[in-house]
């Protein structure tokens, strides 16, 4: 059983329906301590040679996979499995037996095995000593993911109608009970693959929604940590949803100011920020209906450029400083009357979304964990509507779990942390999502904890400039406080886009 101060919101059995292909994938935006009985022990599994690939597959790495088989609901260990999908990339030298690096993944909904091959830079110099122990998490990648029917992405509209039927059809859709997908499952999960790996402690590594992960899982089994690292910080008290208009268009603001604060691509891209305002209302007045070459099969695609294509494009570009860099000239290119990249770069984002998120496992956490706690007559309207993402971004957010019914979650699972385990908080300075200002609230429940702010950067970091390094020192050394930062200071954003040939000389 799991303990009364566990909460199990339980709804009647959503009402299934024939699925009525909808927009689904920019529903994706609408996200974007206590003891628990001993489970019992997992059997060994057998790990075969594998070979593991990023989302795209263009990056791959050797790992060892197999399968460990958990309870679907904890609640009853005796009946019906999961067949969690894990890796062990072993470590090139030297081993330590009893400690493996954990990398958890981000969305909620994407695969620590896709991001890990991804991302792999960042813990290329850790990995020569500990193996990496990758699990995808519940309702991802190879572990059941919860995947929707397909999006039709010529033409998404983000508004609260549309969210409400594309997660009404996702529900419907559903092979197994979302209410078992969420972090209190998977936390619970994560320590039985520990321990039927026989790894005694664990180095975790979270990113964005995986932050979230690695601090429940440090809050329940506080003695199989051995050292955390949250990269694009999500505080246990924040929920994801009210305040991501506002991070958003600060991070575009901080761009846009800076394209004005640097001669060149002021004098390129003039007058940048009142055009970006005046192509944003030009698009919510008269979307454009485009044809454009499908960036996986070369074939032509129609495309309908508005507001919220412009929005989705504008968002993602925002996490990365290459994007960013694309920023300026993709969007005096369209305010010219050439929409063609701005348009390609939506295209572009929601495939990349609809491969990396399993959409229903991202429903399953944000309408238990997240949705719950946001009060729309509350919500700053005026605010809202002075972003580019405007306040349909968390009106769709919370129209989108109305039909979900919420699922197991801790009580404490927001409860702020208290811990003494060696951390490393890591913040993009102009991260669109988790902005530094979250570091800086995580940190104060971490005694034993540090937060760096990397200049030039969006979100996720762990893999710029000097970082691989100094997480390879802190995973030997266990102090946050004897890491030597300067370097970290040499970064700098990447340089603007003044043409199609890239920046200038």
């Amino acid at each position: 059983m799991i303990t009364a101060r566990t909460r199990r919101l339980y709804s009647s059995n959503p009402q299934r329906q024939s699925p009525d292909p909808v927009r689904l994938t920019l529903l994706l935006l609408a996200a974007l301590g206590l003891t628990v009985p001993p489970a019992a022990a997992a059997a060994r599994p057998t790990l075969e040679p594998c070979s593991l690939a990023d989302a795209a597959g263009v990056q791959a790495v050797e790992a060892r996979c197999g399968r460990v088989r958990v309870p679907e609901d904890p609640a009853q260990p005796e009946g019906r499995e999961l067949a969690l999908f894990v890796a062990v990339v072993p470590a090139v030298t030297a081993r330590d037996p009893a400690e493996a690096l954990v990398v958890l993944a981000g969305g909620p909904g994407a695969a620590a095995t896709e991001f890990y091959a991804g991302f792999q830079r960042a813990f290329a110099p850790a990995s020569r000593r500990l193996d990496v122990l990758l699990v995808d998490q519940r309702g991802t990648g190879r572990s059941a993911r919860l995947d929707c029917p397909a999006a039709d992405a010529t033409g998404a509209e983000l508004s609260p109608v549309s969210a409400r039927a594309a997660s009404a059809e996702c529900l419907a859709s559903l092979p197994r009970d979302p209410r078992l997908f969420t972090t209190s499952a998977a936390v619970r999960d994560l320590d039985r693959v520990r321990e039927a790996l026989g790894y005694e402690r664990l180095h975790l590594y979270g990113a964005s929604y995986g932050t979230r992960v690695a601090q429940h899982y440090l809050r329940r089994y506080p003695a199989r940590v051995a050292t955390l690292v949250l990269d694009g910080v999500l505080p246990p008290r924040v929920q994801l949803g009210p305040d991501i208009p506002g991070n958003a268009q600060d991070a575009l603001d901080a761009a846009l100011a800076r394209c004005a604060a640097e001669p060149a691509c002021a004098n390129r891209f003039p007058d940048l920020a009142q055009r970006f305002d005046a192509l944003r209302e030009q698009l919510a007045a008269d979307p454009l209906e485009l044809e454009l070459e499908d960036p996986r099969s070369g074939r032509p695609a129609p495309l309908r450029l508005g507001e919220a294509e412009l929005a989705l494009a504008v968002r993602l570009l925002s996490y990365d400083p290459a994007g960013v860099a694309l920023l300026p000239l993709l969007v005096h290119e369209a305010y010219a009357g050439r929409p063609d990249g701005l348009a390609a770069q939506a295209l572009a984002a929601v495939e990349s979304l609809s491969r990396l998120l399993a959409v229903g496992m991202h429903n399953a956490v944000v309408c238990t964990e997240d949705a719950p706690w946001i009060d729309v007559a509350a919500l700053d309207r005026e605010a809202l509507e002075r972003t580019y993402l405007g306040a349909r971004q968390v009106e769709a957010l919370v129209a989108a779990c109305e039909p979900w019914p919420r699922g197991l979650l801790d009580e404490d699972l927001h409860a702020p942390l208290d811990s003494a385990v060696p951390a490393l908080l890591l913040s993009g300075a102009h991260d669109p999502v988790t902005p530094p200002r979250y570091g800086e609230a995580a940190l104060e429940g971490l005694t034993h904890g540090r937060h760096f702010v990397v200049p030039g950067q969006g979100h996720g970091v762990a893999a710029a400039g000097c970082l691989p390094r100094l997480l390879d020192e802190f995973f030997r050394g266990r102090d946050p406080q004897a890491l030597d930062a300067e370097c970290l200071q040499r970064l700098a954003p990447a340089p603007f886009f003044l043409d199609a040939t890239g920046p200038g000389p």
